[in-house]
């Protein structure tokens, strides 16, 4: 027996999240489907983030047991002949047998796309949230550097989630301009349910002039949900990367293959 960790890119936006829900359309399904009939063995993957509805990734991590012969760096070239195209690894390799993706220090990097001018551009749609209305892109980067920090994300954590603690550690929060699009990518060593699509919805009313930047800092203090911004739609979402405090792979590949 051994484990394989693999690097998930996916566009969300046919799946009802990544978490297997019977009946519904999950990337979690359609991995644990493929993978059983590629390998001819039951398999669940255990993915280190559970990304909603519509939410996209370029490097969700997901970790599964099995008793394959096939070389481990090699599953990720032949279950990609079996995945839809909008699922696709990137990466597989062997780990330890007790690495768990959500039970290790990790950093995590998950970026907000808003696509701001006068009309929406089709090709832009499903990954990017559009506005007409005119943000400010300088005092957007001036609400965002009061995220950074270890805080009590409460008013940032939608309501009814289950955790023990909303204290989080944010290493980085940025807002950049390019063209039309704005991107705010936020970096940390975890996140609470929705936390980010809160902080990108504050920030938004923060950019359009519904709120002064200032307030960021007061929004963090009140630990009350209903003082942040509206939660931004989920196709705005995309997980950028997962990094492990040990690279987890117990063979790293040097070269494309």
């Amino acid at each position: 027996m051994k484990r394989v960790m693999m690097r998930v890119a996916y566009d969300g936006t046919d799946y009802c999240g990544w978490q297997f829900q019977p009946g519904a359309p999950t990337v979690e399904g359609v991995l644990n489907q493929a993978l059983s009939e590629l390998l001819g063995e039951t398999i669940v993957v255990t993915g280190a983030s559970r990304t909603d509805s519509g939410v996209h990734a370029l490097g969700n991590v997901a970790v599964f047991d099995t008793e394959t012969r096939i070389p481990p760096e090699k599953i990720s070239y032949a279950l990609n002949q079996r995945l839809p195209e909008d699922i696709v690894v990137q990466e597989s390799g062997e780990v330890a047998p007790d690495f768990h993706p959500r039970h290790c220090n990790s950093t995590k990097t998950y970026e907000y796309r808003i696509l701001n001018r006068e009309f929406p551009l089709p090709t832009e749609r499903r990954d990017s949230y559009f506005t007409y209305r005119k943000l400010d892109v300088k005092i957007m980067q001036d609400a965002a550097k009061y995220v950074i920090g270890t805080h009590d994300f409460a008013s940032f954590c939608s309501a009814h989630a289950q955790t023990e603690t909303t204290v989080r550690t944010v290493y980085d929060c940025t807002v950049k301009q390019t063209g039309d699009m704005i991107c705010i990518r936020v970096t940390g060593a975890g996140f609470l349910y929705n936390m980010v699509r809160i902080i990108a919805g504050t920030l938004l009313e923060i950019g359009c002039g519904a709120r002064k930047p200032e307030e960021m800092k007061d929004i963090i203090a009140a630990c009350d949900r209903s003082a942040a911004g509206p939660t931004a739609p989920a196709h705005g979402l995309t997980m950028i990367g997962i990094e492990f405090e040990k690279n987890p792979l117990l063979i790293t590949r040097t070269s494309f293959q």
